[in-house]
């Protein structure tokens, strides 16, 4: 016989009753994306830890959680600017579900009454925060001097040094700068200097359309450009 159907204690039964409670109370879980849309920048998101559920027979079995659609995914984003990458199918994220509903801000921003009054710690109302990564997946090869914009294969990145004063780019597809640049500083190159279309100037002397002094027939050198 089970010793609490022998002895009242009203301690256990408190305590099963908050806990039976807490079980409909949503704060935070992991999950992966399922598929995203950039345009409203929401996702379908399957949790990953699937829920308890009694059977008519007395038992109970594990069942996935029913997948969470319209989850707005969140980016790191202030100022007017804004961090962004590719969302895949298969991504893994946290899910942070509202103390209450947040139908009203979701559709709305601002300070919006609440689209269901009386919900709380709902499915309803989550939020996805990607970089959450379970073991098989966690970033590879991890810099722990430096900060890094990478990719996961740490093939391409953006690499800050704190302690060397420095900034390391590794891009073996090649880099494309669609700006003017001005560089305060010496510039040394390992490999060639091409210019496509425009001139290189060293000063006010072209490489394009300089002339040199001193010029004269035979097999002197001429002077320097002009």
């Amino acid at each position: 016989m089970n010793p609490e159907q022998r002895f009242d204690d009203p301690q256990m039964t408190d305590r099963r009753m908050v806990r039976r409670f807490l079980a409909d109370v949503w704060t935070a879980m992991p999950g992966y994306i399922v598929d995203f849309d950039p345009a409203t920048c929401t996702a379908t998101v399957q949790l990953g830890v699937q829920a308890i559920v009694s059977i008519p027979d007395g038992s109970s079995q594990n069942v996935p959680i029913t997948v969470l659609p319209d989850v707005p995914v969140m980016f790191p984003r202030g100022g007017g600017c804004a961090l962004t990458f590719p969302v895949r199918a298969g991504d893994e994220c946290l899910v942070v579900f509202g103390a209450r509903s947040c139908g009203g801000w979701k559709q709305s921003g601002g300070s919006q009454v609440q689209s269901a009054p009386g919900r709380m710690h709902s499915l309803s109302d989550g939020f996805a925060l990607l970089g959450t990564s379970s073991q098989p997946h966690v970033i590879g090869s991890l810099s722990t001097t430096t900060t890094q914009l990478r990719s996961d294969d740490g093939a391409t990145f953006v690499e800050l040094d704190p302690a060397g004063q420095m900034v390391h780019v590794k891009a073996p597809g090649g880099m494309t700068i669609d700006a003017n640049v001005q560089v305060n500083g010496t510039v040394t190159a390992s490999q060639d200097i091409t210019s496509t279309g425009g001139d290189v100037k060293a000063g006010s002397i072209s490489l394009k359309t300089h002339v040199h002094s001193g010029v004269q027939s035979g097999s002197s050198n001429s002077g320097q450009p002009v």
